[in-house]
């Protein structure tokens, strides 16, 4: 996978997030993910290209059609790095609560 940075820019376009949340079904030729989003075919497939390249999706040969799927590896990378952030915030609720005795302030 590529650097974090890679991977955020490229789930930041609508186009390339809607691409990836159709693959979390299962994986699919260009054709199909065409028919899902409101872009052509090639621009379907530059967006895979950058799919591709920051780690997100992998692709294989079926016959004459290559099939699109997400790649586990990138994700799980993915979500690690979100994980951190997600840990720091509980953390931090923690401690607030801790030092506050558990009452809040509306």
């Amino acid at each position: 996978m590529e650097t974090y940075s890679t991977v955020l820019t490229a789930l930041a376009d609508p186009t390339r997030r809607a691409i990836a949340e159709r693959l979390a079904e299962g994986p699919a030729p260009v054709g199909e993910l065409a028919r899902f989003v409101p872009v052509s075919r090639p621009a379907v497939s530059q967006h895979l290209k950058v799919l591709l390249e920051a780690g997100l999706v992998s692709v294989t040969a079926s016959g004459n059609r290559h099939l699109y799927a997400l790649d586990p590896g990138g994700v799980a990378a993915l979500r690690a790095y979100l994980d951190r952030f997600w840990g720091r915030a509980l953390q931090s609720f923690k401690q607030h609560v801790e030092s506050t005795g558990g009452t809040t302030h509306d």
